[in-house]
């Protein structure tokens, strides 16, 4: 049994005896949704999509330079030189490394993407887990699941969906 379902089953049996000693009220959103009609959300990821779409490119512009210049050696690799055919094989071996290295600095785990990711939208998502809270305080519900992440939620009631109300929530100034 995965350690993942082993967890939710847990997690399962400590909710169910709470649900025994005391009713506890639970609703939940989809942040997914929220994302998609904030506007400072959808301005962020267009910035990151601009960005990412630019170092793409680079990319793409650094592939078809060594693309072309491995053409080219291979085309030349019988006429030359043993010295000019090493120095022309280590050339493409640092092109291609250097690509690596580009994808690794702006697509990798901690890379630019990653950070600037993290810049644009912790005060998009600080806004949204304060109007959550706030929606659940007024709402006096104990537990807010978010339907649109990796929590397994196997059913949810319509009537339980705070998706309108946090909304409602950011969209007051």
């Amino acid at each position: 049994m995965k350690i993942r379902n082993v967890l939710f089953i847990a997690a399962l049996g400590i909710f169910g005896a709470a649900v025994v000693h005391a009713q506890s009220k639970i609703g939940y959103i989809n942040s997914e949704a929220i994302m998609q009609q904030l506007p400072e959300a959808q301005d962020a990821q267009k910035q990151l999509d601009a960005l990412a779409a630019e170092w793409q490119g680079d990319l793409k512009r650094m592939q078809d330079s060594l693309q072309q210049k491995f053409e080219d050696y291979d085309k030349r690799k019988l006429i030359m030189s043993d010295k000019r055919r090493a120095d022309a094989e280590k050339e493409l071996r640092d092109l291609d490394q250097q690509m690596v290295d580009y994808r690794t600095k702006r697509f990798g785990t901690n890379g630019d993407l990653f950070q600037k990711q993290n810049e644009l939208m912790k005060p998009v998502q600080d806004r949204i887990f304060k109007a959550v809270k706030d929606v659940a305080d007024d709402g006096s519900y104990d537990y807010v699941f978010d339907k649109s992440s990796s929590t397994l939620l196997m059913y949810a009631n319509e009537k339980n969906d705070l998706t309108a109300k946090v909304l409602a929530k950011l969209q007051q100034k």
